[in-house]
């Protein structure tokens, strides 16, 4: 896993290694040979430079590569600098680096270096450097971003300009901005360079292939299903159409290693979900007009020797499904997924149980906090702990980037491609995760890792059918063979 740190964090981490171990003028020395390794430089370039010490990166780059007889020109948005800035700005003078204001045609250019604003960047962007941006992106010319993409904010993603990027060298640690809300779309190739900066204050962690080896046990001959545990998933109404995704659901239990998968539907949506169940099971539920009656006896014969369950997919929104998931939630002490209409069940009894596994995209997540979209944006990732934290459970933040918390340890997913943008991805999440809890530990491991493999799944999905044109069954069919990476051998 590689560390994911706030601005404020990398700010004070830097401070005190600068304080305590070497200099600033160093720091910006190494962090110009990081980004002169992770790309061929050759041809013509030119530094794009802003007033700080991100700049000050940028005129050490531009140093080094004309130590190498790499032809570099310098183009100022103002003639201002920071200290250490200057001292790099005038070894280039001496070595008769050209320096340039108010360059707008790049066409003489073979490579742009971004080294303009950080991850210091806040507030409004000036017209000019704002202009520079949007010619520099328009200039299909390869960009080199230093730490950040200028106008990208570093704790959140979000930019109203910013430059995108060929490669982002990230200096230090990650930041939150690499990967959440529009970092995807701006960021090409993104790669961390630990340049001996110590982090002092919150860390959280960007998962890999490595954090989830062999986190599946290889099974025995002598086992049986039941030792792989018996999903439940309450489901369905008089207004969801879809019942093959309810079988699908059930199917990525098992797909996921759950030894059995029980569908608890409406009575009436049985004959329609029948057909699709090979290796299922059923247990309907009187119902009305097509939704569950709530019925205690009903309910605790449908969750008999159920070890995980998953609610909420397709339910639609009525007094009878608060009735059941308050009864579920006071009564039952297994495993439990809310996701979908579950989770706006959930949010207007507001019975939020310790130990509690939500699964919200942004909408879901507001009504569950009474946050706007926006409010919820600018800071994803503290809300999010703070409000698993307050309540004692795990909550998945669905996103370009998935936030997963416990309220103690934050885990970020990167994997995952836009043509999961279609309608059912969630739920094949969900399924993903009640599989694996039929067997794994209901911990914060467990849910990141069923993050993580259906993101993978989704991009050996669009890798085959494009991201137009991919659908969420896409992604189902290429579960077991991404599962199969991670079990013990």
């Amino acid at each position: 896993m590689q560390q994911i740190v706030s601005k404020n964090t990398m700010q004070n981490s830097d401070t005190y290694t600068i304080k305590t171990k070497t200099t600033s003028l160093e720091l910006m020395n190494k962090a110009a040979q990081a980004v002169m390794k992770n790309y061929p430089f050759k041809g013509k370039v030119l530094i794009v430079a802003g007033i700080g010490n991100n700049a000050g990166d940028g005129y050490a780059l531009a140093y080094h590569l004309k130590q190498k007889h790499i032809d570099v020109e310098i183009l100022l948005t103002e003639n201002k600098f920071s200290k250490d800035g200057k001292y790099y700005f005038d070894l280039c003078l001496k070595l008769n680096i050209p320096v340039f204001m108010n360059i707008l045609d790049f066409s003489q250019y073979d490579i742009l270096v971004d080294a303009i604003y950080g991850i210091g960047f806040h507030g409004n962007m000036p017209k000019n450097i704002e202009k520079i941006i949007q010619k520099m992106n328009k200039s299909n010319i390869p960009i080199i971003s230093i730490d950040i993409n200028s106008g990208l904010n570093a704790d959140n993603g979000l930019a109203k300009t910013c430059i995108h990027s060929t490669l982002t060298v990230s200096i230090g640690a990650l930041k939150p901005g690499h990967l959440l809300n529009m970092a995807k779309d701006n960021i090409d190739n993104l790669i961390n360079e630990n340049i001996g900066i110590e982090i002092k204050g919150e860390t959280y962690y960007l998962l890999e292939d490595t954090d989830f080896k062999n986190i599946i046990p290889e099974r025995m001959n002598y086992s049986h299903k039941g030792n792989y545990g018996l999903v439940g998933i309450i489901g369905g109404s008089q207004n969801y159409t879809g019942s093959v995704k309810l079988a699908n659901l059930s199917l990525l239990s098992l797909t996921s290693g759950a030894g059995v998968a029980r569908i608890i539907a409406p009575s009436s949506l049985i004959p329609s979900i029948s057909p699709y169940l090979l290796e299922s099971t059923i247990y309907p539920l009187p119902d009305n007009n097509g939704q569950i009656i709530y019925n205690k006896e009903n309910i605790d014969k449908a969750l008999s020797k159920v070890t995980a369950l998953l609610i909420g997919i397709g339910w639609g929104q009525n007094k009878n499904n608060e009735q059941i998931l308050n009864y579920i939630l006071n009564n039952y002490h297994i495993p439990i997924v809310i996701d979908a209409d579950g989770i706006n069940t959930l949010s207007k009894i507001q019975n939020i149980k310790p130990g509690l596994i939500l699964t919200p995209h942004l909408m879901e997540f507001s009504r569950l906090t009474g946050l706007s979209i926006d409010e919820i944006n600018q800071n994803p990732i503290l809300i999010a702990k703070n409000y698993a934290k307050k309540h004692n459970i795990i909550l998945l933040l669905k996103g370009p980037a998935t936030i997963i918390t416990d309220g103690s340890e934050v885990y970020i997913t990167n994997t995952g491609c836009p043509g999961m943008a279609t309608a059912g991805s969630g739920d094949v999440l969900s399924g993903i995760i009640i599989g694996l809890l039929g067997y794994l530990k209901p911990d914060i491991k467990t849910i990141s890792f069923a993050a993580y493999i259906n993101g993978l799944a989704g991009m050996s999905a669009q890798a085959e059918k494009g991201s137009v044109s991919m659908l969420a069954s896409d992604t189902v069919k290429n579960i077991s063979h991404i599962i199969q990476k991670f079990t013990q051998k």
